[in-house]
């Protein structure tokens, strides 16, 4: 039997799960504010085109308005200026949108502190129990964030001093984009950096400093409290815009369950 035929049929026989990390996609879909002036993305929309009515009497379809950044989305390097240099999503290489994941899994924490940074300590220490990071595969950060993701006020977290959400730390984003081998970091919040990022030195450092790398981000994720700490293949599914800065994504883990 072909390798693909036994992936198939692990597949269909339950030995290996898909798991869905996606969150849908709708005009509630909480979405980045950005203070004044810096000028903000649209919610996601459908625009009818015809529904089996006269204007199509046997289809429905619709136009789709929506930003590259809405929802569980894939960011690229070019996305900043720190990467202006690098591929589009198009250009985004096979071999990064189908490669390994671990989870690093900080939800105990985020609950205790929404502005919780995650430091190069704690995913050594994360190391030291599961082994290295994987090459050329994917860091997904758990934080327990996406039991928020039904309602943006919670979503958002914010207050009279900006969002409140976890990320990570200046010296830990420098860190994953320098040595890490992985190819990107996933996180379960509106953007791979914290609420308070800006504040941090450099400012938002997971996008400056990743993405500067040539690495990528996914934000929005769902689920990864069903992913075990090593072992699942990630398969991140984007769309390919020519010149895009990124772009939402289907994104779902393949599990091994023996």
């Amino acid at each position: 039997m072909s390798l693909l035929a036994q992936l198939n049929t692990a597949i269909t026989t339950g030995a290996i799960e898909v798991v869905d990390l996606t969150a849908p996609l709708s005009a509630s879909t909480p979405i980045l504010q950005l203070p004044e002036p810096f000028a903000n993305t649209i919610p996601f929309g459908l625009e009818e085109i015809s529904r089996y009515d006269e204007r199509g009497p046997r289809w429905y379809w619709n136009n789709i308005h929506t930003g590259e950044h809405t929802g569980t989305h894939l960011d690229v390097p070019v996305h900043w200026l720190s990467g202006k240099d690098g591929h589009d999503v198009s250009e985004v290489p096979l071999r990064s949108l189908v490669a390994p994941a671990v989870v690093l899994d900080a939800s105990a924490r985020a609950a205790e502190d929404p502005d919780f940074l995650l430091s190069i300590e704690d995913v050594r220490e994360w190391e030291r129990e599961n082994g290295p990071l994987p090459d050329g595969g994917w860091l997904l950060y758990r934080t327990g964030w996406d039991a928020r993701s039904h309602d943006q006020e919670a979503f958002l977290n914010n207050d009279e001093n900006g969002p409140h959400t976890p990320g990570v730390s200046a010296e830990c984003a420098r860190w994953l984009a320098d040595e890490a081998p992985i190819t990107g970091f996933g996180v379960e919040t509106v953007g791979t950096d914290a609420g308070q990022a800006l504040a941090l030195e450099p400012a938002f450092p997971c996008h400056e400093l990743l993405l500067g790398a040539g690495k990528h981000g996914l934000t929005q994720l769902r689920n990864l409290a069903s992913l075990p700490p090593t072992g699942a293949l990630l398969v991140v599914s984007p769309l390919p815009i020519v010149g895009g800065s990124g772009s939402p994504a289907r994104v779902y883990a393949l599990v091994e369950r023996v």
